[in-house]
């Protein structure tokens, strides 16, 4: 309990830790043009375990706390690429409802699996992303977006494997959307907006399961206050400087670079 009471006392270790994880979430985010979920979630894992947090609850949290983040990151993101007009409406209309709902249901599911089940998920999860960095695999663009339906059934795979990791969506959504034909750069945008209620819709299902958790300092439901706070602010103030170096530098060298780094913290979760 002596851990539990210090974590919600915000000392000055816990604060610097925050204060680095978010420059380093948004640095990377802006740099790489990926989601935060990669760093957030196995770093969030370890701060949360050095607190003295339940290690059955840790992953949840962390992949909660990143969820929440993403509802202000994605609101930043999403500005700037509609003031380039590369957000397609009629595509987040069709894909949202889907997500929203495959969001809320993926947060149940995260939270009735084992803790190390979830932390074995998130390290395929990296595995799998590094790997698409190091290839730089992209998929050919074959057919156009499928009908009504269609949509519905793959925004709901999206929302839900979403929430088990924490991202926003775009490593699913993005290659779909390039693959029926959508622009790279409206992919890109449109993931942005989509990945607003991907996010908020997965926190909300995080809060809702963990509202009758034993008390749980510093949280609401799943979702770690602290971090959130922290973390978004700083991430979204480092976000721009990350993309002012990519132009800088050869993003190919880098994202390989990374890749190597994502395999290293999927080999320490799965050592974990």
């Amino acid at each position: 309990m002596g851990a539990h009471k210090k974590s919600m006392l915000l000392d000055p270790q816990l604060i610097l830790e925050l204060l680095v994880l978010g420059l380093a979430v948004g640095f990377i985010a802006g740099l790489l043009g990926i989601g935060g979920a990669m760093v957030l979630v196995p770093a969030m894992t370890i701060i949360l375990h050095s607190r003295g947090y339940p290690p059955q609850y840790t992953a949840k949290m962390a992949v909660a706390t990143s969820l929440a983040t993403i509802c202000f990151t994605s609101l930043s993101s999403l500005r700037a690429h509609q003031r380039r007009k590369a957000v397609l409406w009629p595509v987040v209309r069709l894909l949202a409802p889907g997500m929203i709902v495959g969001s809320i249901l993926g947060a149940q599911v995260a939270v009735a699996l084992p803790g190390k089940v979830l932390g074995l998920a998130f390290a395929v999860f990296l595995a799998l992303s590094a790997t698409q960095m190091l290839l730089d695999l992209k998929p050919k663009s074959v057919r156009s977006l499928p009908g009504p339906g269609g949509t519905f059934g793959m925004g709901t795979l999206i929302g839900a494997v979403s929430a088990l990791v924490g991202a926003g969506g775009a490593f699913i959504s993005v290659p779909f959307m390039t693959w029926c034909n959508v622009k790279m750069h409206d992919a890109v945008g449109t993931s942005a907006a989509l990945g607003f209620p991907i996010a908020a819709a997965g926190t909300l299902g995080y809060v809702w399961a963990g509202w009758d958790l034993p008390a749980l300092p510093g949280a609401v439901g799943y979702v770690y206050l602290p971090g959130l706070v922290i973390v978004a602010i700083t991430s979204m103030a480092m976000a721009p400087l990350g993309a002012r170096t990519a132009h800088r530098t050869d993003a190919r060298a880098l994202r390989k670079s990374f890749a190597v780094v994502l395999y290293f913290l999927a080999a320490y979760l799965l050592l974990r």
